[in-house]
């Protein structure tokens, strides 16, 4: 059962990988968002710095660019420079069952389309082995190993294993896949490769001595094609560290090392349990181990061991040509290993002094925390890395190599003006995309295309000395090499001599810190983390007298968005508020045609300036009575255009376009066309009666494709025709096979890119064209001419009214298969600016819109493909029409599809009718329906809204304010939300007499603790117009608007703003916490700011023991609920500014959770380890008292009341995930499962719940 739907598909980016997955030559991105699994392409574009911004400014401005601004990500770029920027395109999405934790690439002999194929590793020690299917134009599982078994269990106390580290690394020569799981758990994947038996072939048998048997020699290479009775992998085992090296009690992490012989892995470990506490005795806890496999025998080897290390390091980063070895990440230090165990390391901040004994070079004054940092080489051939540090700044890590060892690390900043403030958070994952790009996916903000370039002029002009003695020391050593390390050449893969000449990189200097300059290319908006949410009233686009107009029906949902600088607030809308740009009253008009006519007789100036902009209007009055008329966009608004040879009452019009470049305006009226030039000047009619017959059949639809026009007429027949160079229409001969088809309606698509790779047998070169006409069946068939010819069907399938989710010429229809009755169909291009591509939509009767992507499929054994089509998912059904008079088998109460080129930048098609909607579709996203507010009554010139975005299915909007947001409300009357926000600031030691020894504190590397205020935002202009700051470590937990009394006496009441904020002042000392009464006033504007016509009144404040974590109204009285501690108090506002306790209920825990049905008394609670709290509320006398309690314990994160009828319910949300409905028993004072199916389990995408305001 569904009793749920998703706000969004999931946005934040955790797990990110570059690979070639839809061919061998692709280069693709896949991004895992917790259960989403998108795929990528990258698409290179060339953009013009319009204006000249800072890189932080365009960053934080990012949301709010549209796809059709001229410049959206321009930053970095000086006014006028041109640059290639690089964007992503979807291929394909999934929606998986569970929770992603980590992807790796593997190559196998034979995938289907040639390239890599992709590792999946999801929660409870699931791993699957997917590759990319191109006849079906998507993902093929190819495998599924489960690794969730009871004897993999540890000790009882050790946690579940959903619970646990689960991820996977891969060779990197793709000899087998390791899974970390469990408490100390390996699962071995070996995998075959097509060159098993070839493996071995460069050893040089005087050093290894004779050659053993390759493992899996068996495996033979299949030209590209997979047998039946081979697999990709081995039989695969699971082992425990402790039997790989019994000091690996502690892992910490594993990756698979480049440049060895056998697949080898460096592990962090350490024998005892790192602890803060003990910090003194257990400063240096780690070690690092390289371990190789032998896969054959199941066996294992230690190489070397490194100990003594740093107990803060947390990551493995193996390291390619041509440094090679691994990386050691840790907080306050980076250590470099190479393959021989020589190590080098680099202190980022003071405490790494402090918190070990190892060697470090000393870089303290960069004062990096690398706590939850990422980094990534800098390209496949480049030795220098990036890292990015929670914060979102970015630094270069280089290396000093002495020959072929790596003898110091070299770390420096990037600065803000070359690009290091891009970045507003921390990154969860970062793939090198190539040269000069990297993706970088981030929980806490949008993930970004980060692109950079260098200033290597200035190298070429000048070759440093320092680059000169490093070749020298590369041939020198190069001889001691061969004579000394004969005994490491079994083990370590070294590259030649003159490929090691090659890969020696340029050493970093300190005239090299302005190398790099960085810049955003692409954005994934992220609308996570989600904190708070509340509801508020939408604002509409501004119309002509620059006046907002408010919607009073609709509802707006206000959410909290990223952290640190990337702090925003989102809005969602389920319509589309337009940007009006005019408004006319034009009664009775039914169509509206834009036309822009060249003024040119041949269209060959395509300037703006150069076409005539008309508008063509369509009246009915009654099936008597139509006519049509023309005016003129002005910029003092609408004239009707006279003097011409327009004939206003030749009928109705159906339609209106232009060919030769806009030359000539075709009217298409039901029983003749009408020809014209650019100024209205009557050139041709063209009538549509049968001569031979005297038939006069009527028009009900056409397609425009210049040269070509298509008429679908009443008697379901079609007409072609076209027009010549000099302007004149002609019929197109049929074929007597088509004459004799039947209909019901059809679309002309101009394949100038070829994406169809649909030809005629029977065109020449020189009568082949790119115009395709697709043909709708009475039968619900779909064809496709190829024209000119019309004498044969290019393409044909029979079951389009079926639906099928791959549509195919062989389709065959099943007994008990549904049929959808069509009534119309679109071939035209959706997207944006970036990226367009066609797409076929269908109308049904019933006015719902489905949506199919062409593509080609390859044939087997060939190197031809033939076109199939893929459906996409569109989760939109059309409201039922009431219109008076509509009848949904009639086309002529129907309004076509219609598509636009160009709306606000995007290629869209809007449906008409009672559920007016645009198909929108960007470059990074699928297909979205979106309804749009109908202006009804009126004729309106608009735009979309320019700031809001539409790939969710939602209209989003992002209000960037920089900061950490808390809690949110709105406020109703004055239109304004209250926000609760923080940021980090330094710490100092206050002066204490009783802690003299805090004066001596001499560190420049302070702690950073939250700094609390309330900010009022005009949810009209989007702007903050006041702040109230709090006290040092005041931090806002709740706010909530509500109607309050605010006198003992008058009992008289307002709309109030209530907050609630915890003071936390460390660990050895007791939370305390506060409560804030704010009213709204009104005060006299700022001068040309008039939306600072409100500010923040306080109207009580008052301290309290333990944090106020929940708020809510409670009784008829106007009285205040708030959680405080362990306590659930009533207070009531006093005049004097206090707030006066009447009730109060032991909870013994903390409070997460306070709600009241409205008005009745009844209250909920939840807590963190109890469960749910039902209790009521009296007023005579005043007391809370408790009702029941669940009947099991949960971590209790949301929780409200769920009426229904006459039955009473409670939702509550856990910490895992899990929404429960539960009912109270008044017999057992317990809150109990009702007994049909009361707990749900929502996609793994949700990973914390939200308060679920009613």
């Amino acid at each position: 059962m569904q009793c749920y739907t998703e706000l969004t598909s999931p946005t934040a980016v955790t797990h990110s990988l570059s690979l070639n997955f839809t061919s061998a030559s692709a280069n693709n991105l896949v991004i895992a968002k917790t259960s989403l699994l998108q795929i990528f392409s990258l698409k290179n574009v060339l953009i013009e710095a319009s204006h000249a911004t800072s890189i932080a400014d365009q960053a934080r401005r990012a949301s709010a660019n549209g796809p059709g601004s001229a410049n959206p990500l321009s930053g970095g770029l000086q006014r006028g420079e041109r640059a290639s920027t690089t964007k992503l395109v979807l291929v394909a999405q999934y929606e998986l069952s569970g929770t992603v934790t980590s992807l790796a690439r593997i190559s196998i002999p034979s995938t289907k389309p040639g390239g890599e194929a992709l590792l999946v590793s999801l929660r409870n020690a699931k791993v699957s082995l997917v590759e990319w299917d191109p006849e079906r134009y998507g993902i093929s599982t190819i495998s599924i190993h489960l690794y969730e078994r009871d004897d993999t269990q540890g000790n009882p106390w050790d946690p579940d294993l959903e619970d646990q580290v689960s991820y996977i690394t891969v060779d990197p020569r793709s000899r087998c896949a390791a899974l970390r799981f469990g408490a100390r758990h390996l699962a071995i994947l070996p995998f075959h490769q097509g060159g098993d038996d070839l493996a071995m072939d460069d050893s040089d048998s005087d050093i290894d001595g004779e050659k053993t048997e390759p493992i899996a020699s068996h495996a033979k290479s299949t030209e590209g094609k997979r047998t039946a009775d081979r697999t990709p992998y081995g039989a695969s085992f699971v082992v425990s560290m402790l039997a790989l090296e019994p000091s690996l009690l502690h892992p910490r992490h594993l990756a698979f090392l480049h440049e060895y012989r056998e697949p080898t892995f460096g592990i962090l470990s350490s024998q005892i349990a790192s602890s803060i506490s003990l910090f003194p005795e257990r400063h240096d806890t780690l070690s690092y181990t390289v371990i190789t496999l032998d896969l054959e025998q199941r066996a294992s080897t230690a190489l070397l061991s490194v100990s003594n290390l740093p107990y803060d390091l947390f990551k493995v980063v193996p390291l390619g040509a041509p440094t090679g070895g691994s990386l050691l990440m840790g907080d306050n230090e980076l250590i470099h290993v190479d393959q021989a165990g020589k190590t080098n390391g680099v202190a980022v901040n003071e405490f790494a002094k402090i918190g070990t004994s190892f060697a470090l070079a000393d870089q303290s004054d960069l004062k990096f925390r690398l706590e939850g940092a990422a980094i990534e080489p800098l390209g496949p051939d480049s030795s220098e890395l990036l890292l990015i540090m929670a914060t979102g700044e970015l630094a270069i890590v280089g290396f000093k190599i002495d020959g072929r060892s790596v003898s110091g690390l070299t770390v420096r900043r990037v600065l803000e003006q070359n690009g290091g403030g891009t970045l507003l958070a921390g990154p969860s994952c970062a793939s090198c995309l190539g040269r000069g790009r990297m993706f970088v996916g981030s929980e806490d903000a949008d993930s970004v295309v980060l692109g950079w370039s260098r200033r290597l002029d200035k190298l070429k002009r000048q070759r440093s000395t320092t680059e000169m003695e490093a070749n020298e020391e590369v041939e020198v050593s190069d001889v001691e090499d061969d004579i000394d390390d004969d005994d490491d050449d079994d083990l370590y893969a070294a590259p030649s001599a003159e490929e090691k000449k090659e890969l020696v990189p340029t050493p970093a200097t300190p005239d090299q810190t302005d190398d790099y300059r960085f810049r955003a290319h692409d954005y994934l908006e992220n609308f996570g983390p989600i904190r708070a949410v509340a509801f508020g009233k939408p604002h509409m686009g501004l119309v002509s007298d620059n006046k907002t107009a408010t919607a009073t029906n609709d509802r707006e949902l206000l959410a909290t968005a990223g952290r640190g600088r990337a702090g925003a607030l989102t809005t969602f809308r389920q319509a589309i508020d337009p940007y009006v740009l005019e408004q006319h009253l034009l009664p009775n008009v039914t169509r509206l045609f834009p036309v822009s006519g060249s003024k040119s007789s041949a269209g060959q100036h395509r300037d703006r300036d150069n076409f005539h902009n008309y508008v063509l209007t369509s009246t009915t009055k009654t099936d008597d009575d139509a006519r049509s008329a023309v005016y003129s966009l002005t910029s003092s608004g609408l004239q009707e255009v006279r003097d011409t040879d327009f004939d206003p009452e030749a009928g109705a019009t159906l339609d209106v376009g232009t060919f030769n470049s806009g030359s000539r305006i075709v009217q298409v009226l039901s029983s003749e066309l009408r020809s014209y030039d650019a100024n209205f000047g009557l050139a041709q009619i063209f009538p549509l009666a049968d001569e031979t017959t005297g038939a006069e059949p009527k028009v009900v639809s056409a397609s425009f494709a210049d040269p070509y026009l298509l008429l679908i007429r009443d008697d379901e027949k079609i007409t072609l025709l076209r027009v010549d160079e000099s302007g004149d229409l002609d019929e197109v001969e049929q074929d007597p096979s088509l004459q004799e088809k039947n209909f019901r309606s059809g679309s002309l698509y101009d394949d100038i890119k070829g994406f169809f790779r649909l030809e005629s047998e029977l065109e020449t070169e020189d009568d082949a064209g790119t115009v395709l006409m697709f043909l709708l069946t009475v039968e619900g068939g779909l064809q496709i001419y190829s024209l000119p010819s019309l004498e044969q069907c290019v393409y044909k399938a029979d079951g389009l009214s079926f639906l099928p989710p791959f549509l195919t010429p062989e389709f065959s229809v099943r007994r008990s298969q549904a049929k959808e009755s069509l009534v119309q169909i679109l071939v035209t291009d959706l997207g944006d600016v970036s990226q367009r591509a066609p797409y076929l939509i269908l109308r049904s009767a019933t006015d719902d819109a489905i949506i199919y992507q062409p593509f080609q499929s390859p044939k087997p054994d060939t190197r031809d493909t033939t076109l199939h089509f893929l459906k996409v998912s569109t989760p939109r059904f059309a409201k039922n029409s009431t219109s008076p008079g509509y009848d949904a088998d009639d086309e002529k109460t129907r309004e076509p599809v219609r598509a636009i080129s160009d709306c606000s930048g995007y290629s869209t098609v809007f449906l008409p009718g009672e559920s007016p909607a645009f198909i929108l579709k960007s470059a990074s996203s699928p297909p979205r329906m979106l309804n749009i507010r109908d202006q009804k009554g009126s004729v309106i010139f608009a735009q979309l809204p320019a700031d809001c975005r539409y790939h969710t299915g939602w209209v989003t909007h992002k209000i960037p304010l920089g900061e950490d947001i808390h809690a949110v409300d709105y406020h109703d009357p004055s239109a304004a939300c209250v926000v609760g926000v923080s940021r980090k600031v330094d710490f100092q030691l206050p002066e204490d007499e009783t802690h003299p020894e805090w004066t001596s504190e001499s560190t420049s590397f302070l702690p950073q603790i939250e700094q609390g205020s309330i900010k009022l935002l005009d949810r009209r202009t989007c702007t903050i117009i006041e702040e109230y700051p709090l006290s040092t470590a005041e931090v806002v937990m709740c706010i909530k608007a509500m109607h309050l009394a605010i006198s003992e006496h008058t009992q008289e009441r307002q709309r109030l703003v209530a907050v609630g904020t915890a003071i936390i002042r460390g660990e050895d000392l007791p939370a305390l916490g506060r409560i804030y009464v704010f009213n709204v006033i009104k005060v006299v504007p700022e001068l040309d700011r008039p939306e600072t016509g409100h500010r923040l009144k306080l109207i009580a404040k008052e301290e309290v023991k333990g944090a106020v974590t929940a708020l809510s109204e409670v009784g008829t009285q106007g009285f205040l609920l708030a959680a405080q501690g362990q306590k659930c108090m009533v207070r009531g506002l006093k005049e004097d500014g206090s707030l006066l306790p009447v009730a109060f209920m032991d909870m013994q825990c903390y409070t997460s959770v306070v709600k009241e049905l409205k008005g009745t008394g009844m209250c909920l609670m939840g807590d963190v380890v109890k469960g749910c709290w039902f209790a009521g509320y009296f007023e005579e006398p005043y007391q809370l008292r408790l009702f029941g309690k669940s009947a099991t314990k949960m971590e209790v994160l949301a929780a409200d009341f769920l009426p229904n009828g006459k039955t009473l319910y409670l939702i509550v949300a856990d910490a895992d995930s899990v929404i429960h409905i539960l009912q109270f028993d008044p017999k057992r004072t317990l809150i109990l499962p009702p007994p049909h199916p009361s707990r749900f389990e929502p996609p793994s995408s949700m990973t914390k719940p939200t308060d679920p305001s009613m």
